[in-house]
């Protein structure tokens, strides 16, 4: 029997190491395990508090976001069709008061309804009544408040009280006006001892108290504060912004985080436009049998004299008439005469390469992402799209539409309404059940309303309808909800429809709101007035 099967097995240790580290590797589980590249490790970040990460980027991030949008073709567009999907021509009021506990039946709610509907529209065009500048219209504000939310990542807007004095003077009846402003003029100030931060003051609960502005009086610029309730507790100022986190102050641009892809697609685009340009215009190769220097060497060796001199005077001429002609290879071409035996090729261009759709797609999607619109929106390219995609597409940007609509476009016009209505009531231009008081006491049952856009869009409409029709007729969907998504009131389709249904009726025509049978009794068709009599078989 050997000593090996029992002697003790011997590793060799380097000093300062431990047997186990060699016998075998360590191992382990849990976030950011890194790659053998370690490119988790080469990427460095630090954690701060997000507003933190605002403040000290806002306003490079800002004067950055409106710099390209004002310079980029495909940005400006890109805004416009956030703008178009997200408010359309304007948004529609849709009021929902809860009014029977101050007295009023249903039909004397649908026709206060009906009432503070035709207020609002025409207050809302009318840019004297409803804008403190009296230059824009409600949808207007509206469209630069979305505009800002995608420069500033916020929107501001003031709600001055005109007295009736200021009022006679420009000619107008409400004195409830909106003053939009620029983020830009709200100061960046931060003084924790005062509990002011990015120019918003708040009290020891980190509600907003005070909103502090700079103004330009009279050539000097100043700073002035502006409450954010007044004595009643409503708004003077209006501040909408998307926070990401519960201290957030003040929103950051929705194009911040796609910035850089922008810049790459953009630098890509330039450079391949004016690589392309370069060898459109410089492609192009001249092939000349003409003697090199070795070769007029070897003519002056020649014995002959005679000869030598002949040829050598020769190509002097050749060269002097080549010299003399012109090539030129640009906009204006001209090619006046080559030298003997010379060959002018034309080369192609190498520009795009094969990767540059591709990579352009990819960088475009990154942004596409960041505004909230389809690939097909940002790009106007559809080549690829089929109408499984258009839909799957439409169908996750959808829900980003409506949101922005509540959370950015909404507020602005809920404010001016609350604001507005309540001036109308408290003068007495709309009556109340109860007056003033009784409104006051009841504000939140009262204001409660609802603002619907444009439709969704839909890649076959005749699927569409057919859709909302099946969820009509199956009780899954109300009429409320259809008409809300393709941006219509109810009540008004509702009044529309019975008023056309009665004078198509009365004029003895067929009336399109009628259903047509499609049994096999032929075209009778039911009538809304009266219910369909059953047919017995002969």
């Amino acid at each position: 029997m050997t000593g090996t099967a029992t002697e003790k097995p011997r590793i060799r240790v380097p000093a300062g190491r431990a047997v186990a580290d060699i016998a075998r590797p360590r191992s382990h589980s849990g976030y950011l395990r890194d790659t053998r590249s370690g490119i988790i490790m080469a990427r460095g970040a630090t954690l701060t508090e997000h507003r933190e990460q605002v403040r000290a980027v806002w306003r490079r991030a800002a004067a950055l976001v409106g710099d390209i949008v004002q310079n980029s073709g495909r940005l400006r567009g890109a805004v416009d069709q956030v703008l178009a999907d997200t408010v359309g021509e304007e948004l529609v009021l849709t009021p929902k008061p809860k009014l029977a506990k101050l007295g009023y039946s249903d039909q004397e709610t649908v026709e206060f309804v009906a009432m503070v509907k035709d207020w609002w529209k025409r207050r809302a065009w009318n840019p004297r009544e409803c804008d403190f500048r009296g230059k824009f219209i409600m949808p207007q504000q509206v469209d630069m408040a979305i505009r800002s939310d995608i420069v500033f990542g916020e929107a501001i807007a003031l709600l001055e009280y005109w007295p009736k004095a200021l009022r006679r003077r420009y000619g107008v009846v409400s004195g409830t006006k909106v003053l939009m402003m620029s983020p830009a003029t709200l100061v960046q100030d931060t003084n924790s001892l005062e509990g002011l931060y990015q120019g918003v003051i708040h009290d020891e609960n980190g509600r907003p108290v005070t909103y502090r502005f700079r103004e330009n009086r009279d050539g000097m610029i100043v700073k002035k504060d502006y409450r954010a309730f007044d004595r009643e507790g409503r708004p003077n100022v209006v501040h909408v912004f998307d926070p990401a986190e519960p201290t957030d102050v003040r929103g950051i641009s929705r194009l911040a985080a796609a910035m850089r892809r922008y810049l790459q697609h953009d630098t890509l685009v330039d450079t391949t436009i004016q690589m392309g340009i370069l060898q459109t215009t410089m492609a192009f190769a001249l092939t000349s049998p003409n003697p090199s220097k070795d070769a007029f060497e070897a003519l002056a060796a020649i014995d002959d004299d005679d000869f030598s001199e002949s040829y050598m005077d020769y190509f002097h001429g050749a060269l002097e008439r080549a010299e003399k002609s012109k090539i030129s290879i640009s906009g204006d071409p001209q090619i006046s005469q080559l030298g003997p035996g010379e060959k002018l090729e034309l080369l192609s261009t190498g520009v795009p390469g094969p990767q540059f759709l591709p990579v352009s797609a990819e960088l475009s999607r990154d942004l596409a992402r960041a505004l909230g619109i389809t690939y097909g929106g940002l790009t106007m390219d559809n080549t690829s799209a089929t109408y499984s995609s258009v839909n799957m597409d439409n169908a996750s940007i959808w829900p980003i539409v409506t949101r922005r609509r509540s959370r950015t476009a909404a507020p602005i016009c809920q404010a001016y309404y609350e604001a507005g209505l309540d001036e109308e009531i408290g003068e007495g231009r709309i009556p109340f059940k109860g007056g003033y008081e009784a409104f006051n006491a009841n504000r939140e049952d009262v204001l409660w309303t609802l603002w619907n856009g444009p439709a969704k869009p839909t890649a076959d409409d005749g699927k569409s309808a057919k859709a909302a029709t099946e969820r009509l007729i199956n009780g899954t969907g109300t009429f409320e909800d259809e008409c809300a998504a393709r941006g219509f009131d109810p009540e008004e389709v509702f009044e529309s429809r019975v008023r056309w249904h009665k004078r198509f009726v009365e004029a003895g025509l067929p009336s399109p709101f009628v259903a047509q049978n499609k049994g096999g009794g032929g075209g009778d068709a039911a009538t809304e007035d009266t219910p369909p009599v059953k047919r017995q078989n002969a």
